[in-house]
């Protein structure tokens, strides 16, 4: 099936376009999106002002001075029935320190229990893999991460924490993540990253993009100390790598 035929077109208010291409967490489909918001941004159209992708949608925002929704739906129809011809955005492969368990992880050791496993093993399986980006949402520059072990999933908490301090990385199901700032949030916590990957006085402001990936590393409290130090002085450069 063409991309096309995949697509569905909605209107969202009156000067924004969403495209649906399917109904599920898929990469295959997350890839489509990803793609297309990377040829529409490579191209710098003018009645276009942001494209935001999801798992399986792309919304577009326009300007409506400068077009319609029939025209861009028209323009867009063509663009994606070019999307194979066009060189996909060379993704960036992340790697996030991590200081696991104790008061920045209190929820490893539900984490290993519920999974009848040790603290250890969660912890050699949450970095024993790269996980990809699908879409920053619920929070400036929250990335939702796909490819998560089954062997650690585990449900949300029953009660929301009034406050999960921002670098928390958690678990809430299949899904892991970080949290950028400070906020209430119900996943479980297992761990902590010394890093920022939310500023608002940066350009970007958010560290990650979709399409990207993460590779999480363990870290002792002592290199966790010394990030942050660094983190502080504006010294500290996230390791990255192209991904091949």
């Amino acid at each position: 099936m063409s991309f096309l035929k995949k697509a569905r077109f909605l209107p969202a208010g009156d000067k924004a376009l969403v495209v649906e291409f399917g109904n599920e967490i898929s990469e295959e489909i997350n890839n489509i999106v990803i793609n297309l918001s990377f040829f529409i941004e490579t191209l710098n159209l003018p009645e276009i002002e942001e494209v935001v992708p999801t798992y399986r949608s792309l919304l577009i925002y326009y300007n409506p001075t400068r077009s319609n929704i029939i025209e861009l739906k028209e323009k867009i129809e063509g663009l994606i029935e070019n999307l194979t011809m066009i060189k996909p955005k060379e993704p960036k492969t992340f790697f996030v320190p991590v200081l696991y368990g104790g008061e920045f992880g209190p929820d490893l050791s539900f984490v290993a229990e519920f999974n009848n496993i040790s603290e250890s093993e969660v912890i050699r399986l949450h970095t024993s893999v790269k996980y990809k980006i699908y879409m920053i949402g619920f929070a400036p520059g929250f990335p939702y991460l796909g490819g998560m072990l089954e062997k650690i999933s585990t449900p949300r908490l029953e009660t929301p924490r009034k406050l999960v301090k921002a670098g928390s990385v958690g678990i809430a199901g299949k899904q892991t993540g970080i949290y950028p700032i400070d906020d209430p949030g119900g996943w479980r916590i297992i761990g902590r990253t010394p890093i920022k990957i939310y500023n608002p006085l940066n350009d970007p402001p958010v560290l990650f993009l979709p399409g990207d990936y993460i590779k999480f590393e363990a870290i002792s409290h002592n290199e966790y100390d010394q990030i942050v130090k660094q983190v502080e002085l504006g010294k500290y450069k996230i390791v990255s790598v192209y991904q091949k």
